[in-house]
């Protein structure tokens, strides 16, 4: 022992190499312990999941979550929040006074260019862009009053992923895969398909300070066509199996030889259990990546069969699929397309043609297959548009109102939550915050946002920091 760690000083430290090398003396038994545990627990060289399914804090109405994230930011008032007065004082002056707006001045009102029809035994208005979803909005429940801190896209999209626009910290994807673990262990809990790349890029999906089990996974990225959309390296054709398993035993056993002599080293130990988890994946995800065994009838309810929707539809069959074989967390993303500062018409108009009929299809899907009750859908953007013109067809980012729904997952189907003012300006009727709803959705899925907490840097973080209440009039 004394040879091993001369041979060790000799080096060249540096101060930050010494300084963790001493530290580790003091938590020599807890690691000891750790570690005897992990080895227990090892067979084949697989050590104890991080990703183990853990117990709720109480009573969940939701196993799962699937989110559906349109990147831009769509407008509320051309969608499902109709305005009749923004109709009749179209071209008129705003009647009070407007927020500081991120991009440039905006003018008039500028009614929609959509008609709005009730549907459903709830009576919900929804305009024209949204034909096949307004049949399910029996199924919906719409919060109206959304409102959040940060105008500018990038901002938003953290506030929205992670509670925070301005800090780097764990998504929520990553909080709810750390509080309740994987349903699935040879698939990573947390999965997003076709990720942005911009406005926080990979903050959007990362476990920051949380282990990096809890990390999201991204199929695919911006640009990548969804049918190109694929775990990569994920076949090994060429080395059987029983030798893969020697070879990373091999190597886990000196990442494990080298943990003991660092200490503690969330790098070295999410990369003996990413190790794991690839060995792992190997069986399960080239099937469940295979679409060829969905019916035709699958294919079309989602949209598969035509070229507008055919994108879109596979990232939310996918979810599905994922979400069936017990991936705790799935986001699809219609990136980056709603930010229509010039052109609404056409450009929502396109961008409703492609998401419509697959949401619609995800939705029925879910029902049909008993999967809906306990699985939370969650449909938005980072923030809303203006109901005030910027040039002579377009709306500015609108962070003080917004329109997000949920179905599924123990939440009041049917029900329409919150108001914004005459005009959808503001939201001015039981408002809900980001925080709050990740409070709520934390609660749907048996977790005390309260208790979801870990210690980093010497205070306990949350999702909703100090923060956030759960909209209890939206729980079924």
């Amino acid at each position: 022992m004394h040879r091993h760690w001369n041979s060790y000083f000799d080096r060249n430290l540096s101060r930050r190499d010494l300084l963790r090398v001493s530290s580790a003396g003091f938590g020599s038994l807890a690691l000891a312990g750790l570690l005897g545990e992990q080895a227990r627990a090892a067979t084949a060289g697989q050590a104890a999941s991080p990703l183990a399914v853990k117990p709720p804090h109480f009573p969940a109405r939701a196993k799962r979550v699937i989110f559906l994230f349109m990147h831009g930011g769509p407008s509320q008032v051309d969608t499902f929040d109709y305005k009749p007065l923004l109709q009749r004082d179209h071209g008129k002056p705003l009647p009070f006074a407007r927020p500081k707006v991120v991009s440039s001045e905006t003018f008039n009102l500028l009614k929609s260019p959509w008609n709005f029809k009730q549907y459903g035994q709830s009576g919900m208005w929804v305009s024209d862009l949204f034909p096949e979803v307004a049949k399910l909005v029996d199924e919906i429940c719409f919060i109206k009053s959304m409102h959040g801190s940060n105008s500018r896209h990038g901002g938003a999209l953290l506030e929205l992923h992670t509670g925070s626009d301005t800090f780097v910290r764990p998504s929520m994807g990553s909080w709810i895969t750390y509080g309740l673990g994987s349903e699935n262990q040879s698939m990573p809990g947390f999965v997003t398909i076709c990720p942005t790349q911009s406005h926080g890029g990979a903050n959007n999906y990362g476990s920051a300070f949380l282990p990096a089990p809890y990390a999201g996974t991204p199929i695919g990225s911006v640009g990548v066509p969804a049918r190109e959309a694929r775990i990569p390296f994920i076949a090994n054709h060429e080395t059987p199996r029983d030798i893969q398993r020697l070879e990373i035993d091999f190597t886990q056993e000196m990442n494990r030889r080298q943990l003991e002599l660092t200490g503690p080293d969330r790098a070295l130990e999410g990369r003996i259990e990413s190790f794991e988890l690839a060995f792992r994946m190997q069986a399960e995800a080239p099937e469940l990546q295979d679409l060829s065994g969905e019916t035709a009838a699958t294919r079309k309810l989602y949209g598969l069969d035509h070229p507008v929707t055919e994108d879109f539809g596979r990232q939310c069959l996918m979810a599905r699929r994922l979400s069936e074989r017990g991936v705790r967390f799935v986001q699809v993303s219609h990136t980056y397309k709603w930010d229509q500062h010039a052109q609404l018409r056409r450009d929502h108009e396109q961008n409703a043609r492609e998401v419509d009929v697959p949401i619609a299809g995800l939705l029925r899907d879910l029902k049909a297959r008993g999967l809906l009750q306990d699985t939370l859908v969650l449909w938005g953007g980072e923030f809303g548009r203006t109901p005030t013109a910027q040039g002579s067809d377009g709306r500015d980012h609108n962070p003080e109102a917004f329109t997000m729904w949920l179905a599924g997952g123990g939440v009041k189907p049917g029900l329409a939550y919150g108001a914004t003012d005459d005009y959808g300006y503001y939201a001015v009727e039981k408002k809900v915050h980001f925080h709050d709803l990740h409070a709520t959705i934390l609660h749907l899925l048996g977790l005390d946002h309260l208790r979801l907490t870990y210690r980093y840097a010497g205070r306990d973080f949350r999702l909703t920091d100090v923060h956030g209440n759960v909209v209890e009039e939206i729980l079924a």
